[in-house]
């Protein structure tokens, strides 16, 4: 599911699962327990990249539609601490997006604290509005955090996937590179953050996320809202609508 290479003193994580490293409750157990191991590790930073084309395609629905609210009230706070765990990440974290990133795929992106993304077909975004679902707290503050401020509220409710071009004016990623570049530039980039003393980046990440924190520490009581929204009949016979439509197969 995660693969890890290393390039000196960076580790990266390369995301491969399924087709699209769409997002379940085992990938997300997985993922959280690469990151644990790579706080405790000598590596100085992190970068964490997709495989093929595909960053990440976000929440696998057909898990979803499938399981029903008791897979619902499972997955929500797993993917919620895959999210945290990685904002809260205390070393750099470059995200090298290598392709498609949507939904908890954009989400993902978001919570690193640079994002490279390859110039060519992929689009970045996040359209939970469209699939039928509310935000949960921490994905919700992560994107309030990483998005220009003036676009966040345009982003939720229109949906819409952008190019690599059109995200850097949404505040959604850094930089363009050249597919074929991507990787080395995130690794370079990463390797000059690793540079950087790492008790005062590690504190200075700390203070820059923490009005985030405080929102998600406060914010926490509004998941149960949205719980219920996720596992409720109408909303996974909505989610089996987007699917249909997104993906030619009704289920």
């Amino acid at each position: 599911m995660i693969h890890i290479e290393s390039s000196g003193r960076v580790t990266i994580l390369r995301m491969a699962h399924g087709k699209a490293s769409a997002l379940d409750l085992e990938f997300c157990d997985a993922l959280s327990a690469r990151l644990d191991e790579c706080r405790r590790s000598a590596s100085a930073a992190l970068v964490l990249t997709g495989t093929g084309t595909i960053f990440s395609a976000g929440v696998d629905l057909l898990r979803v539609v499938d399981g029903g609210a008791t897979y619902v009230r499972a997955f929500l706070p797993a993917v919620s601490r895959t999210f945290e765990s990685l904002f809260t990440f205390p070393k750099p974290v470059v995200a090298a997006v290598n392709g498609h990133a949507i939904a908890g795929g954009c989400v993902m992106a978001c919570a690193s604290d640079v994002r490279l993304m390859a110039k060519g077909p992929g689009r970045i975004g996040t359209p939970e509005l469209l699939v039928g679902v509310p935000f949960p707290i921490v994905p919700l503050e992560i994107m309030r955090f990483a998005a220009a401020p003036q676009r966040l509220q345009s982003l939720a409710y229109r949906g819409a996937t952008l190019s690599a071009d059109e995200a850097i004016a949404h505040g959604l990623i850094d930089d363009a590179v050249e597919g074929e570049r991507l990787l080395d530039a995130a690794v370079d980039m990463a390797g000059r953050f690793a540079a950087l003393p790492p008790a005062a980046f590690a504190a200075t990440k700390t203070q820059l996320r923490a009005p985030a924190m405080r929102r998600i520490r406060e914010g926490w009581q509004y998941d149960a809202a949205v719980t219920r929204i996720w596992e409720s009949a109408e909303t996974l016979e909505t989610i089996r609508g987007y699917i249909a439509r997104t993906f030619k197969k009704p289920r």
